[in-house]
């Protein structure tokens, strides 16, 4: 483990934390008893005096061990001491009885005694002795700040690499006028430390360009300890060229001024931290005298800085990473000088490249690297950098550390602890924003809110400060928003900062030793503590027990609960996600009195504790996907601190009493309303601060208006998205009056964003609905309101963009009150609506048209399943981009000509017909022979010059492509149930990349490859007369990535057994009961094959001769009994993953000796109906198998041979049940063979 730094101002924080436990009311007027009032005195005295040098202490443990034994010494006791305290303040809040509750509490043999309060002391004793033999200062806060070597405008001497289109973008923006009329543009460069900003800015300064341009320039390093004045005399002397003999602020600037005026100036602000705003407009007046075009280029770590700049005219470039090829030339332009001799150079670059991937795309950490490197010649030397930590090598010989180092020092106390955390995720791992929050609230890493925010709130500032200084990066996930990454350098830098106290369970396979030291620890499935028990006999002071599926492998381990309760008694965070044969919580839970955060989620618990009741520190509880749950704990109204309950997709049917005590809560997925006053709705007007979704749920057992009224919806003005549920049922006692009276008091406040409403018993909509008011409003959903039979009038919703109806089945009419009220004839109807979708309405007949201004900027119609649904769409849709109309039978419409029209979807409405033709409409998907061949006839005059994707299904007709030609910019191309369609195979389809063929095109045997070649994806199924695929010799179908080929009952050949793809990656063939071979040559006509697919086709016996391809990784094999009981695999066949199926009635024992390739890591056997023996010789030479899964093989009852391959870490036999019974009852002559397997499932449950 790299040197600890967890001192310092991180730890000034923690003691923080301590103070204010120190002096809470609730702890100052619980501790009344004379002695450990003066005890506890004497403790903050201790850590007063300790505070004071904690800076100087900082310093110096890089250089003297002795003072990082000294801080880690102090940091552990101030755990111990924060421990201390949590427990007296949570007792101190739940005890019943103030007299004599503190002798109760420091009786000695409580665990928390007087005792234990002067051993702490003790030890801080001798920590301040030590301090005082270390000569520790007190260093000013002002005189403390690091020093760094300040950036000059001069640059080096190496060529900059990889930058050409970065220095393009910024010399644009610095050569560009304002267009905004302002005299100065300021151009931020933001990006991480050691990115190459200042690199970048450099080039940029010296360009030559620039000279005709520029009247002046200058160059300021400005850093981070801000100081006007000699930031405004640096100015004026990189101007004049001589020392500035000015003192006084007010002298120098109107000298600036008086040099700038009239003149087009550029001026670089290097390295700037100053946020604030005051300063920056101070800083910036004598700019004002320059002319239009003057520029300001500044560089930052931190996009706050941008935003504090007094300037319209501010275009922030965010700098990227270098890509690996051009970090690895400016590593090789450092690392190998000109007049190194080639030796064994090759061998260097070789590693070198390995090393710059470390790098990741840094050039600050390239350049360190290849600087250091220089002047080392020997391999062993450059494979020792490969192979080590790069915050291991000696800061004097890497800059990358200070550089990185810089980063953190100037991050405020509190965000360093949060930074540090982070250690405890992998690397690479998308860090989810709002969870992380939580655990740092958890972990009481944020400060208590001011008057007005939140902790969440607060959270949140310290997670958006570290995206903006570029300690963390926004990932590419798919709702990325919320998804970010460290990068590896920042990992790692964490990592070092976190020391012994901050534990990833992976760092065991690594030789590193876990110790008592630790509060933190997290790890993977395949690094899983739970296994050794001496690991939590360790780790008992541990504040956090985080599992992290980093490898989307579930984790399970029935005896963790119990383990974990009975031996880490101070836990902060517990998570048990993804143990999935977890059932239960032991009661032992409630013991953990200092726990906030608790996750199950995706567990198989069915009910909870009671003793979790106990808990009452607890903020956040996480049942998310436990479908067994029912039934949340009785006493849950205790858990008077509950912040987040997340209970989705649990089987919960009602909400336990009192729920309004939990008042604290912001974030509750759903409350059903219950029947009896005490889960009745009313339980909700003590939850005033909600945010985010929320859903009532049953609201059918609210019989009474003034019950809903009470509920206070109104109050909750920090909800976003509301969701009011009815139980679907068929009742006809409903009181009509009383449903209208109900939805009409749950009316939300005014800036709801997204409302739904489903099942909903009332005739009418309430006015509220209909209310202009609603101008946040962007979403609106009414669902199976059954007895509504007209739609509230919506068109006054001013914002509102995306609109779902469905299942309203008394529905007849949507006519002109849809659109807006009498009192609203102003308002533009739907002036916002983008989307508009209608499923379901069996009843609904007539679409009554609103004049034109209505859907002006519509984008997305979708009407689906409405069979009596007459007459036509509005004729005016000016924006309509998307259309689509499925299951509307009766329904006459013409295919709109409108010129935005892009995609259009029709499906069983053969009474839509295709009058004119869109003509840049690009994706087109029919259904039905009265459309398509409406469609074809649409197109025989017109060539399509836009179409892309045509997808066209089920119709009996003897039809034909106009021209006996695709259009000529298809791309993708599907057709499906089209027997007597004629294939145009005259013509070279140029552009076509994916084909799909489906029942289809009855009159071809052979399908033409040349016809396509630029091919990406194939796919030919259910052809019965296709017999060959027609391939030249010399054609190579270099596109080719996808090819599948299934119940094509008489194809029989790749035609010349040759397919020459060189880029196909997948192969799947399925249902061919003629084929008898693979195309030949494989292993060298499709070398990037990585998956193999084979099913059902019982003529194959051998895989071709040379082997598979060289880059296959996946393989599975369904019921190809031949092909299974055939001659050995070759060995050089690399791929990695088998699955296969049966029946394979023939295979009675599995697999043969040297059948399967050695290289298998995980390997998947089904439904062989007569196996009866797995044959542990032919598994045993399979050195690198992982996993091996056994499924519905009925008549397999024995394992014979010495044992499984050693490296197995996972069995799994499922519907096995001669050989589950054996494993369960441990048999004699099984078991021994497969007890060395870390992880054993039966049936869904891990024995082992």
């Amino acid at each position: 483990m790299a040197l600890s730094v967890v001192g310092g101002a991180l730890l000034s924080a923690f003691i923080e934390v301590v103070f204010d436990k120190l002096a809470s009311p609730e702890l100052v007027n619980f501790i009344r008893w004379k002695k450990p009032d003066k005890l506890l005195q004497k403790m903050r005295s201790q850590l007063l005096v300790v505070k004071v040098v904690l800076d100087d202490a900082e310093k110096r443990q890089i250089t003297d061990s002795n003072v990082k034994e000294w801080l880690d010494l102090l940091n552990d006791v101030v755990y111990e001491v924060d421990d201390l305290l949590d427990e007296v303040s949570t007792k101190a809040a739940t005890q019943k009885e103030v007299t004599n509750s503190f002798s109760h509490l420091f009786n000695r043999k409580k665990i928390f005694s007087i005792s234990k309060l002067e051993d702490i002391l003790g030890r801080l004793d001798d920590i301040l002795r030590q301090k005082q033999n270390l000569d520790l200062k007190d260093i000013p806060v002002e005189n403390n700040q690091p020093w760094k070597p300040q950036p000059t405008s001069l640059e080096d001497r190496y060529h900059i690499y990889g930058r050409y289109e970065d220095k393009e973008t910024i010399m644009k923006l610095v050569l560009e006028d304002s267009s905004d009329g302002e005299e100065v543009s300021v151009i931020p460069i933001v990006g991480m430390g050691g990115v190459g900003k200042t690199t970048l800015a450099r080039s940029v300064y010296n360009d030559g360009k620039l000279k005709q341009i520029f009247d002046l320039k200058a160059w300021v390093c400005v850093s981070d300890i801000f100081d006007i004045v000699k930031v405004t005399k640096t100015m004026i002397e990189e101007i004049i060229q001589k020392p500035c003999k000015l003192n006084d602020l007010n002298s120098i600037q109107l000298d600036l001024w008086d040099k700038l005026r009239g003149k087009r100036f550029l001026i670089v602000l290097d390295d700037v931290w100053m946020e604030d705003c005051d300063s920056w407009s101070s800083l910036t007046k004598p700019f004002l005298s320059g002319i239009r075009g003057s520029k300001v280029l500044m560089t930052t770590r931190n996009e706050n800085v941008a935003a504090a700049v007094p300037f319209h005219s501010v275009k922030v470039y965010h700098l990227n990473k270098l890509s690996n090829e051009d970090c690895w030339l400016v590593f090789a332009n450092h690392a190998f000088p000109v007049s190194r001799g080639s030796g064994n150079r090759g061998t260097l670059e070789k590693i070198g490249k390995e090393i710059v991937k470390k790098c990741n795309g840094l050039p600050l950490a390239a350049q360190s690297l290849g600087g250091m490197l220089r002047r080392k010649h020997a391999i062993r030397d450059w494979n020792n950098v490969l192979e080590s930590d790069i915050w291991e090598l000696p800061e004097s010989q890497c800059k990358i550390i200070p550089a990185l180092r810089i980063s953190y020092n100037y991050l405020p106390p509190h965000l360093k602890r949060c930074f540090v955390y982070c250690s405890l995720y992998p690397k690479d791992y998308k860090i989810q924003k709002d969870e992380l929050i939580l655990l740092w609230m958890a972990e009481d890493l944020v400060k208590a809110p001011k008057k007005g925010k939140t902790l969440e709130q607060v959270g949140k500032e310290y997670f958006d400060e570290l995206v903006s200084r570029s300690l963390f990066q926004s990932s590419s996930h798919r709702t990325s928003g919320n998804y970010f990454l460290m990068h590896d350098l920042m990992h790692d830098l964490a990592t070092f900062l976190g020391g012994e106290f901050y534990f990833r369970a992976d760092e065991l396979s690594k030789g590193t030793k876990i110790n008592r030291k630790t509060r933190h620890l997290s790890f993977t499935r395949f690094s899983d503590p739970v296994s050794d028990i001496e690991i939590f006999e360790t780790v008992k002071f541990s504040r956090t027990f985080l599992p992290i599926n980093y490898k989307d492998s579930p984790f399970n381990n029935e005896k963790a609960p119990r383990i974990i309760g009975s031996m880490l008694k101070y836990l902060r965070v517990l998570s048990f996600r993804d143990f999935q044969s977890m059932l239960a919580l032991p009661d032992s839970i409630g013991e953990l009195i200092h726990l906030r955060y608790l996750n199950l989620s995706y567990t198989g618990i069915a009910t909870l504790p009671e003793s979790l009741c106990n808990l009452y520190n607890l903020q956040t509880l996480k049942l998310y996907c436990c479908s067994e749950l029912t039934k949340l704990p009785g006493a849950m109204q205790n858990l008077v601190n509950l912040r987040h309950l997340e209970i989705l997709n649990t089987s919960i049917k009602e909400m336990p009493k009192a729920m309004r005590k939990l008042n604290q809560m912001q974030n509750l997925d759903f409350y059903i309303a219950g029947k009896h006053i005490e889960n009745s709705i009313k339980e909700l007007r003590g939850l005033p601060n909600l945010h985010g979704s929320f859903c009532i749920q049953k609201l059918e057992n609210v019989t009474q208006g003034d019950e809903a009224l009470e509920a206070r919806l109104m109050d909750k003005k920090h909800i976003n998205d509301l969701s009011l549920e009815w139980s679907i049922r068929n009742d006809n006692s409903t009181n009509f009056q009383i449903e209208l009276d109900v939805l009409s008091n749950l009316q939300p406040h005014r800036d709801l964003k997204s409302l739904s409403i489903s099942g909903y018993k009332g005739t009418r909509f309430p006015e509220w609905m209909e209310n202009c008011s609603y101008y946040c409003m962007t979403i609106l959903s009414l669902h199976n309101c059954n007895n509504c039979s007209k739609l509230p009038s919506l068109g006054q919703l001013l914002s509102l963009r995306r609109l779902h109806i469905s299942n309203m089945i008394s529905v007849k009419t949507i006519d002109a009150g849809f659109y807006k009220k009498n009192d609203c004839s102003s308002v533009t109807p739907f002036p916002s609506l983008e989307s508009l979708y209608i499923y379901n309405m069996p009843c609904w007949e007539a679409w009554v048209a609103f004049h034109s201004e209505a859907f002006l900027v519509l984008k997305d119609l979708y009407i689906q399943n409405c069979p009596k649904l007459k007459g036509d769409l509005p004729d005016h849709l000016p924006a309509l981009q998307t259309l689509a109309i499925r299951n509307c039978e009766l329904l006459v419409s013409s295919v709109p000509g409108t010129p935005t029209l892009r995609t259009l979807e029709i499906s069983e409405s053969n009474k839509v017909a295709f009058y004119s033709f869109p003509l840049l409409v690009e994706r087109i998907e029919i259904e039905g022979s009265p459309v398509v061949e409406s469609m074809m006839e649409a197109i025989t005059n017109i060539q399509p010059t836009c179409l892309h994707h045509l997808s066209i299904k089920d119709c009996s007709s003897d039809i034909s492509f106009p021209g006996d030609h695709l259009p000529i910019s298809l791309k993708t191309l599907i057709i499906s149930g089209l027997n007597k369609l004629k294939f145009p195979m005259q013509h070279k389809h140029e552009l076509l990349e994916s084909l799909s063929v489906n029942s289809s095109c009855d009159s071809l045997t052979s399908l033409p490859l040349v016809s396509f070649p630029n091919l990406i994806r194939l796919q030919i199924t259910n052809c019965e007369n296709m017999e060959s695929l027609s391939v030249l010799g010399s054609d190579s179908f270099k596109s080719l990535s996808s090819f599948e080929i299934g119940r094509c009952p008489n194809f029989v050949s790749f035609s010349g057994e040759a397919l020459s793809a060189p880029n196909l990656t997948r192969f799947i063939v399925y249902d061919c009961d003629k084929l008898k071979s693979l195309p030949n040559q494989m292993c060298t006509l499709l070398p990037k094959m990585e998956y193999l697919s084979i099913s059902n086709c019982q003529q194959l016996e051998s895989f071709p001769e040379g082997g598979m391809p060289p880059n296959l990784r996946i393989v599975e094999i369904n019921n190809c009994e031949k092909l299974l009981s055939g001659q050995p695999w070759v060995s050089k066949d690399i791929f990695t993953y088998l699955k296969v199926w049966g029946p394979c009635d023939g295979i009675n024992s599995f697999p043969k000796e040297g059948l399967l390739p050695p290289s298998l890591t995980s390997l998947q056997l089904f439904g062989f109906s007569s196996l009866e023996t797995l044959e542990c010789k032919g598994l045993l030479h399979l050195t690198s198998l992982r996993e091996l899964h056994i499924q519905s093989c009925k008549k397999l009852a024995n394992i014979v041979g010495e044992r499984l391959p050693i490296s197995l870490i996972k069995l799994s036999i499922n519907r096995c049940p001669l050989l589950q019974k054996r494993c369960h009852i441990k048999d004699r002559q099984i078991w021994p063979k497969i007890s060395h397997v870390r992880g054993i499932n039966i049936d869904g449950r891990w024995i082992q």
